[in-house]
């Protein structure tokens, strides 16, 4: 992302995109308050808040999930027009637009009720982001990173691709409507080192990274077994919940059905489940998604 001299990076940080999930929102608040936190040499970053109608109504959405609507085609679909739908036009408005974008970054804050901890979430696997997933984790040991590139990163629904680049700040687990002071601590940290990222790297002053990073890969989704009637037969095992990224191995138990029968998990390899137990996927019957383990190379800097 280097740019000339005297040329600012444009940097987006999104909190809210979600009504209920309150961490990025308070952020947004205390950065607005004191925007010297959020300042770095040659960066030039705002604060937006994604969906202030569904925070009011202390839901996620009012009419659909808003982090699914930045897809190309329904950018550019007129008749659609409900709440989440225009919103997502104006935000391409502010910050694309998109494929065309005057937002160099976008970082899209997000909680859940999952106990992912904090979780750096990429849509592209480029030499940049692998070189941010390995800055950040040399100074966050803690941190997560998922990788989601099953598809091109511009045919993505997700805010953050309405950037040049963009990525996700995902921490858990919280609760809807409520705020954990760890969990708020977490989610400012790890946005500070992808600020420190970006500025130190169009200076061309990264210090030596790692030569690889662990990562993780979205493969697929698991939902939960349906009767006739839509209405679930079992629910995510005890076994699994609160152990997002724990290997899970063919046969051992993924579903606990209320006729007392554990469904055991069918892959042919191990694979690691996150999202478990979502609370905002309920209306999907989402169970956990899977993903594979592996190693990203990083380019020296």
């Amino acid at each position: 992302m280097h740019l000339g001299v005297g040329v600012s990076i444009k940097v987006a940080i999104v909190g809210g995109t979600h009504g209920n999930e309150l961490s990025g929102i308070q952020l947004l608040k205390q950065w607005q308050a004191d925007a010297s936190v959020i300042e770095r040499p040659g960066l030039s970053v705002t604060t937006l808040f994604g969906n202030p109608s569904a925070h009011q109504a202390n839901r996620r959405y009012l009419d659909v999930d808003l982090n699914r609507q930045f897809a190309p085609e329904l950018l550019t679909d007129a008749s659609l027009g409900n709440y989440e739908q225009n919103r997502a036009k104006v935000i391409n408005g502010l910050l694309g637009p998109k494929g065309a974008s005057q937002t160099d970054l976008v970082i899209d804050l997000h909680n859940t009720t999952s106990n992912m901890g904090p979780t750096l979430i990429l849509v592209d696997t480029t030499p940049w982001d692998s070189q941010l997933a390995a800055f950040v984790k040399s100074r966050m040991p803690e941190a997560v990173i998922l990788v989601e590139d099953a598809k091109p990163a511009h045919e993505w629904g997700y805010l953050c691709t309405v950037g040049k680049r963009g990525v996700m700040v995902e921490v858990g687990p919280q609760s809807q409507s409520v705020l954990r002071h760890d969990i708020l601590e977490e989610m400012a940290m790890m946005t500070g080192l992808i600020l420190d990222f970006v500025a130190l790297e169009a200076q061309g002053e990264l210090p030596p990274l790692p030569q690889s990073v662990e990562a993780y890969r979205f493969l697929d989704t698991r939902y939960l077994p349906l009767d006739a009637q839509g209405e679930p037969l079992a629910m995510v095992h005890k076994s699994l919940e609160q152990n997002d990224f724990t290997e899970l191995k063919p046969g051992e138990p993924m579903f606990q059905y209320f006729d007392g029968t554990v469904g055991v998990f069918d892959g042919d390899r191990p694979l690691y489940p996150h999202f478990i137990n979502e609370a905002a996927y309920y209306d999907s019957h989402a169970a956990f998604s899977l993903a594979e383990k592996l190693e990203l190379m990083v380019p020296k800097a």
